[in-house]
């Protein structure tokens, strides 16, 4: 016989295709609670069962934290778990890792066990988030086509900044298929290559806002290379992708804000940011004018040029120095001579002769100054201011008191 297995190859296999399948890895299960046995090790086993069949289930004490009520026989309760096979029985079932109760709250209850995952898994981490570009062109908005939010989203981004394209991808937001309906939205605006993406959408229930609770949605705005805005519901209201994206928003209007630049404010910077840089440049520029000034008027100090002028002014100094040291020593001397010449002027004959005085000599030029000097008949020359006279001796008076005595020669 051909194609014979052991029982345990069959059960390797059947385990090997229940662990290949997507679904049965992470999968949500409501029924009944049964044969409910809470181990001393921990763990714990039951059933889970409804009107058509029953499945085995256990909960290892390692994965308790997923539940946050104690479980007794006849409560309604879902399940989130893996359905895989336990080869030694050759049989299937499913375990669990978050158990909550059905009914009343199932959504909440839902919303909270994917956002402990999901932050338990990093998604929420600070250190993923992609900064909001501060200056945009092309805006991605993944929303309705219809309704308050989109209208919102146009009317703030135009009046901000009219220059932004907006690339609107028309989404279901609730309902069956709008959590696929926004990850295409999301996928295909990542291809379009926008500058930042809104996902979002107006008010509602928690029914409403479900679709933004998914866990597809939540990866793919964390898995996009396009800055993601959530801008779901009203300001109290908040959802997974909130947590997920880059930036939350309280409501669509705030999310345009937060998106798009305000064109007027940037062009009035842009202008001021212009007239100060042309004030530093005029200053940098006056600056370096008066640092080339200096620099020119110390060249020129430190020139030859200045250098010999200086010594040809100092010669120039000294030689107008020395010039009124002469004329002063010259008008001294001129002085001085003029006093000599007074002096030898009163010494001079000739100023005696002016003054009525006269010089008298013999033939032989003697000067005569007493009558002993002259006999009768002698000749003498009288010497006055306009010439010279001649004459004879013809007697002499010697004057009285000239040795106490007096005599008279005829």
């Amino acid at each position: 016989m051909k194609n014979v297995y052991t029982v345990r190859q069959v059960n390797s296999y059947i385990k090997n295709m229940f662990a290949q399948d997507f679904m049965l890895n992470r999968i949500y299960v409501k029924g009944e609670v049964s044969n409910l046995k809470y181990h001393t090790s921990g763990h714990i086993y039951f059933s889970l069962k409804d009107e058509s069949g029953t499945i085995a289930c256990v909960m290892f004490a390692g994965s308790r934290s997923g539940l946050s009520f104690r479980m007794e026989e006849g409560q309604q309760i879902i399940v989130l778990g893996v359905v895989d096979v336990y080869a030694r029985d050759g049989k299937y079932q499913l375990y669990a890792r978050k158990i909550v109760r059905d009914g009343v709250g199932l959504l909440y209850e839902r919303f909270e066990l994917l956002k402990k995952e999901l932050q338990e898994m990093g998604m929420f981490a600070p250190e993923y988030k992609q900064k909001i570009p501060k200056y945009i062109r092309r805006l991605g908005v993944v929303t309705a086509p219809t309704g308050a939010a989109v209208r919102d989203i146009i009317n703030i981004t135009k009046r901000r900044n009219p220059f932004v394209q907006i690339i609107l991808y028309p989404a279901l937001v609730q309902g069956e298929g709008a959590a696929e309906s926004i990850v295409k939205g999301i996928h295909a605006l990542e291809a379009e290559k926008v500058d930042v993406m809104i996902v979002g959408r107006g008010g509602g229930s928690i029914e409403d806002l479900w679709a933004f609770n998914e866990e597809a949605v939540a990866r793919a705005i964390f898995d996009c290379r396009v800055p993601v805005i959530s801008a779901v519901g009203h300001e109290t209201d908040t959802t997974i992708a909130d947590y997920v994206a880059d930036l939350r928003a309280p409501t669509p209007s705030a999310a345009a804000e937060l998106a798009v630049y305000e064109y007027s404010e940037v062009k009035e910077q842009i202008l001021n940011c212009e007239s100060l840089l042309r004030r530093a440049i005029n200053q940098k520029l006056l600056n370096e004018r008066m640092h080339l000034e200096h620099s020119r008027l110390k060249l020129q100090t430190l020139h030859p040029r200045q250098k010999l002028n200086e010594k040809r002014q100092r010669a120039v100094d000294a030689e107008n120095t020395l010039r009124s040291l002469m004329e002063r020593h010259l008008t001294k001397e001129k002085h001085r001579l003029a006093l000599c010449a007074e002096r030898m002027k009163g010494l001079s004959p000739l100023e005696k002769l002016s003054q009525g005085y006269s010089y008298v000599c013999n033939a032989q030029g003697q000067n005569i100054k007493k009558t002993d000097q002259v006999r009768e008949g002698d000749l003498l020359q009288i010497y006055v201011t306009d010439g010279q006279i001649e004459t004879y001796v013809t007697g002499t008076v010697k004057l009285e008191g000239e040795r106490g005595q007096s005599s008279h020669k005829q």
